[in-house]
């Protein structure tokens, strides 16, 4: 029998916004920085120095700059963050074709198709392609690999940044063992201190307890708990990289937000991310959905449909705040938002549908996409796009 090899490999993107702002701005490297806005804003993103001073995502902005004086604050730049993921994963290609782009800074690659023989020659070239993501694209990035997506995507997260984790297929419930209960996917930040309170600490705690117990603790999904605390996971790595059928973009916060305007103003930026793909792709889209999904895993989305498709923000942006109203009915703070444009249609067979002031706007958003991809984003056309000025005292 051929040997079991650790062909899943994880791909997570560190500090990935603040990453790409860096990229722009190098003289900034090492310094307290994070992208968010100022008044009544959060932060999504925060350098590891920032990090070390108290700052974490999704901190209100206001008391990040309370908690870290020295804090550097960078506006979002539109259209950035979605041009450098697609170069990321374009990477990723070039090892494999199995590549499934889970949100814009993490993924999933496939390396069983590739014919590797030996898990050090796995290894060998995971490294080279993290090498290959840092400096072509100047964005650090952080690699698990073994035998199945779970165990992959924990590994990633355990030394960042630039972190590097293989877990050799067989190992995988004494890999875990060991690390706090809080690592298991699903298990949030109220959760963990709930079962620590209930001296629950570790994953090997977890699996210590009677099925009574727990039962007790989660109800009907205690054997699926069990089996990811065993590390078992037999889910495929999913591609959808033939002609798109939707375009969607997520954005899942550290700390549950339910601040209404925060969450629309996040929600609008992925809307200006992804029509730039759609324009870059040369289609249009119709359909608008919005999803939200709270701490407890539950979730509910809303869509509407244009009467015409269009690869325009402004017809989207009217539809953001209602859609996100109706997606958000319990009005609990939410762990999760994310945007999904589809009913998806050729562009090059819609132009004489549109009139002059759509093609005007057209060539406007064509001339911004090209200053945005070489990193230029001087120039911007909505509030939340910008991140404001403090108050003068």
């Amino acid at each position: 029998m051929p040997p079991v090899l650790p062909t899943i490999v994880h791909l997570d993107a560190d500090a990935f916004f603040v990453s790409c702002e860096l990229a722009l701005k190098p003289e900034l490297r090492g310094t307290k920085c994070a992208v968010g806005g100022r008044e009544r804003g959060i932060i999504s993103s925060a350098s590891y120095e920032a990090r070390a001073g108290g700052v974490y995502t999704p901190m209100p902005t206001q008391r990040a700059l309370k908690v870290c004086p020295d804090l550097i604050m960078l506006p979002h730049t539109a259209g950035l963050y979605s041009k450098v993921s697609r170069q990321m994963f374009d990477l990723c290609e070039t090892l494999t074709p199995l590549v499934q782009r889970n949100s814009i800074d993490e993924g999933y690659l496939d390396l069983g198709p590739c014919g590797f023989q030996t898990t050090v020659e796995i290894e060998a070239r995971v490294r080279v392609l993290q090498k290959r993501i840092d400096t072509e694209l100047e964005i650090p990035a952080s690699f698990g690999i073994a035998a199945n997506k779970l165990v992959a995507q924990i590994a990633s997260k355990l030394r960042k940044p630039r972190g590097f984790v293989l877990v050799p297929p067989g190992t995988e419930a004494e890999f875990l063992a060991p690390l706090a209960i809080g690592r298991l996917p699903g298990i949030g930040v109220k959760t963990e201190a709930r079962l620590k309170a209930g001296g629950i600490r570790t994953v090997t705690d977890l699996l210590a307890r009677t099925e009574r117990e727990l039962q007790a603790i989660f109800g009907n999904g205690w054997r699926d708990v069990m089996a990811m605390a065993r590390g078992e996971d037999d889910r495929p790595v999913e591609t959808d990289r033939d002609d798109a059928k939707s375009y969607s973009q997520q954005e899942t916060f550290f700390e549950d937000v339910g601040d209404f305007a925060e969450i629309e103003r996040v929600a609008k930026r992925m809307v200006d991310d992804l029509l730039a793909k759609v324009r870059e792709d040369r289609k249009r889209v119709r359909t608008l959905t919005v999803k939200v999904r709270y701490p407890d895993f539950t979730q509910e989305s809303h869509g509407l449909s244009l009467e015409t498709a269009t690869d325009l923000e402004g017809p989207f942006y009217a539809l953001v705040a209602p859609l996100l109203r109706a997606a958000w009915k319990k009005k609990r703070p939410l762990r999760l938002v994310s945007v999904r444009f589809s009913t998806v249609e050729d562009g090059a067979e819609q132009l004489e549908m549109f009139g002059q002031a759509d093609e005007k706007r057209r060539r406007l958003a064509a001339v911004l996409d090209r200053l945005n991809d070489r990193g230029g984003a001087a120039v911007v056309q909505h509030g939340h796009q910008l991140a404001k000025k403090p108050n003068a005292p």
